[in-house]
C-alpha cells in the first residue's frame, strides 16, 4: 500500500464526499468492482441484494473514498457523479423491463 492510500484510509472522510451513492445503489456489484469495494458483490445474492442496495447507497461514497487512490475530492466527485448518472440510467432500464414484463403478464 502506498503512503498516499494509507493516508486516505486513516484521515477523516471529507464532508464534500459524504452523501447517497446512486451508482452504488443501482449498479451495486459493478460499482463495487470499479471502486474496489468488493463487499458490494454480496448484492449478487438473492434477497441480500435488496438490503445491499441500501447499505451501498448509504456507505458507498465513504467506502469508495477509502478503497481507491484519488487525486482530489474534485476528481472523486466527478467520478462518482458519472456513477450516479449511470445508476439512474440503470434504474430507468430496470423500470422499463419491469413494466414490459408486467404488461406481458397481464395481457
Amino acid at each position: 500500500m502506498d503512503s498516499k492510500n494509507e493516508h486516505a484510509k486513516t484521515e477523516a472522510i471529507p464532508d464534500e464526499i459524504k452523501g447517497w451513492s446512486w451508482g452504488a445503489c443501482f449498479l451495486n456489484g459493478v460499482w463495487g468492482v470499479g471502486n474496489r469495494t468488493y463487499s458490494a458483490l454480496l448484492a449478487f445474492i438473492p434477497v441480500l441484494n435488496i438490503i445491499m442496495m441500501f447499505i451501498l447507497g448509504l456507505n458507498g461514497r465513504k467506502w469508495a473514498w477509502k478503497n481507491r487512490d484519488w487525486d482530489s475530492v474534485e476528481q472523486f466527485n466527478r467520478v462518482q457523479k458519472r456513477w450516479d448518472i449511470a445508476g439512474f440510467i440503470a434504474l430507468g432500464l430496470y423500470v422499463i423491463v419491469f413494466i414490459t414484463g408486467f404488461i406481458e403478464i397481464i395481457t
